[in-house]
């Protein structure tokens, strides 16, 4: 989340007053989990409806290779690799990743060559280890020179805690993510590669005459769900990355720290039941209409009007009444001239403290620049400001 310069004006006066027809709650009574780290969100407004230690760091194990998947995916949509180039297995990949690893693997044979595409559905339907020390093999010579272009394109798509040591999710001290940055990348796959995504929700894939499942366990029991990946290590127990569209609605679901198997299927399938059924979607602004408005430093009117250039709705709790409340921040101060459709600052909308939703504000008008007397006054009520 941005801050806003020196200080942030909180403009409850107006912009609350302006929500007090609509609001009736947002997740007023979160629902109950046994997970220590959780992150859920609606996709199109994007609303924020579970948050437990969001931004923790933990062992990322397995699902680090959503990372993976996601870098070589960028690099097919930008044409620096082709779907049908093949890739050798090396030894350190099959010793490391393969079957006498006792990890998950897709069990390529030694020496032999596989195409991308099988290496992509290898990683993501069997959670291959072997598939993605191949494919950074075959991509940067080796897992650590991989790693570094992975962790440089995780900071490009604002992934800025979570860290990486391999390809695979291996055990490393240094591969690390938070549960709301895997809700980022999961988002971002979706989004970015709407012509790889379905490769989550492939069921089985078949490798050297060995079919396994997807280790993905919430395809029978939840409704729309299409994707994502589990994943384990001692230090983090038990993590899921999950996301479900049902009529017209789309969740994505970070959590980790569940005690079993079970325990991770049972919490992610009862929390996004809870987020498809509790609530629903309100708009609270239209495009371009009037928000609120800013003050303006030493221009020729004292204050900007502000509003979002697209409509402002969040995914209201339908059963727990709860008052929410709307800030809009911006660098103060403010200062002319302005022209109208620059960027002014923030509109958030919270839930008691918790950040729901942060949608960029616009100014409406002009305002230009004020006389050398003007600027002083405001010069005084700035010095004031601080002062008091």
């Amino acid at each position: 989340m941005k801050t806003w310069g020196r200080a942030a004006f909180i403009l409850t006066a107006i912009v609350g007053l302006w929500l007090s027809a609509f609001a009736q709650g947002i997740a007023g009574e979160p629902i109950a989990t046994k997970a220590k780290q959780v992150f859920m969100i609606e996709a199109e407004t994007g609303t924020i409806l579970l948050n437990k230690k969001a931004d923790e760091l933990v062992q990322s194990a397995s699902l680090m290779k959503l990372m993976t998947a996601e870098y070589v995916f960028h690099l097919l949509k930008t044409g620096a690799l082709k779907i049908d180039t093949e890739f050798p297995v090396s030894e350190h990949a099959w010793r490391t990743g393969g079957a006498l690893s006792r990890t998950s693997t897709m069990f390529a044979a030694l020496k032999s060559r596989i195409r991308v595409e099988d290496l992509l559905k290898g990683a993501i339907v069997q959670q291959a280890n072997d598939a993605c020390i191949i494919l950074a093999e075959g991509i940067s010579g080796s897992d650590a020179a991989f790693t570094e272009k992975l962790n440089a394109r995780a900071k490009e798509i604002g992934l800025k805690k979570s860290t990486f040591a391999n390809s695979s999710g291996l055990p490393d001290d240094g591969n690390r993510m938070t549960m709301r940055e895997l809700v980022m990348l999961s988002r971002d796959l979706h989004d970015t590669y709407p012509e790889y995504f379905p490769y989550f929700a492939i069921r089985d894939f078949e490798w050297n005459k060995i079919r396994q499942r997807n280790r993905y366990p919430l395809f029978a029991s939840v409704e729309g769900s299409d994707g994502f990946a589990t994943g384990y290590s001692e230090d983090a127990g038990y993590g899921i990355v999950a996301t479900v569209e049902r009529n017209g609605v789309r969740l994505y679901l970070a959590m980790s720290g569940l005690g079993s198997p079970k325990e991770r299927e049972d919490e992610a399938r009862n929390i996004l039941e809870w987020g498809l059924s509790a609530f629903e979607k309100r708009q609270i602004f239209a495009a371009g209409e009037v928000i609120g408005d800013v003050p303006v430093y030493g221009g020729t009117d004292s204050r900007v009007k502000v509003a979002a250039k697209t409509p402002v709705s969040i995914f209201q709790d339908k059963r727990l009444p709860d008052r929410v409340t709307a800030r809009i921040a911006y660098d103060w101060p403010f200062k002319a001239p302005v022209e109208k459709g620059a960027k002014v600052g923030a509109l958030r909308l919270y839930n008691g403290e918790e950040v729901l939703q942060e949608v960029p504000v616009y100014a409406q008008n002009d305002v230009g620049g004020g006389s050398l007397t003007s600027r002083a006054l405001d010069a005084v009520w700035e010095l004031l400001f601080f002062w008091l």
